[in-house]
């Protein structure tokens, strides 16, 4: 219809709400504008966090346990709790994580197949195998997908560990092992 033109907008009387549009309106932001914010943004951050475990795991050989990442580096919307992401929005996320497993002592086999579940089951696995001799003592893992999640799917980190020798023991805090995850779009 028309076009406003002004370079300040305030609320009448000092209510401190100025709504734009209503419901299903967009605003559409051209090419080239710069969005500048120098107070507090609410409602822009997409779900994000990381945590990492604080202490030692054990594990038994050769069945998969969940992992415990106890310690939360940040969670944009509190969406992280006992050791499950819990996205509260739907759409696109990455998650990965990183850890590594071994025995403290050599072993000729440690055989690790590493997952991602959701909703209590395998989404994602990767694998690392050391059947071919040698004598072994950590065995580094790493997965990542991109996933679809509604708002109350969860997602939790699985390890399954196998070796010849010795009792497998899963992440220790004298590395941090890692859980992160964050949405990517819709």
């Amino acid at each position: 219809m028309g076009t406003l033109k002004t370079t300040n907008i305030q609320s009448i009387s000092g209510s401190g709400t100025v709504t734009l549009g209503v419901s299903g309106e967009t605003f559409n932001v051209p090419s080239g504008v710069t969005i500048s914010n120098s107070g507090t943004a609410s409602g822009f951050l997409y779900p994000a966090f990381e945590a990492y475990n604080s202490s030692s795991q054990s594990l038994s050989d050769a069945s998969t346990t969940k992992l415990e990442f106890d310690t939360e580096v940040f969670d944009s919307n509190g969406t992280y709790s006992s050791n499950r992401f819990t996205p509260g929005v739907a759409g696109k996320y990455f998650i990965h994580s990183k850890s590594h497993f071994g025995t403290g002592t050599d072993t000729t086999l440690i055989r690790c197949y590493y997952y991602i579940y959701k909703n209590g089951a395998s989404y994602a696995m990767t694998n690392f195998d050391t059947r071919a001799g040698g004598n072994f003592r950590v065995l580094p893992n790493h997965i990542e997908a991109i996933m679809d999640l509604n708002s109350t799917d969860y997602v939790e980190i699985y390890a399954y560990v196998d070796v010849s020798s010795g009792t497998p023991s899963g992440p220790d805090s004298t590395e941090k092992q890692l859980f992160g995850g964050f949405r990517i779009g819709t």
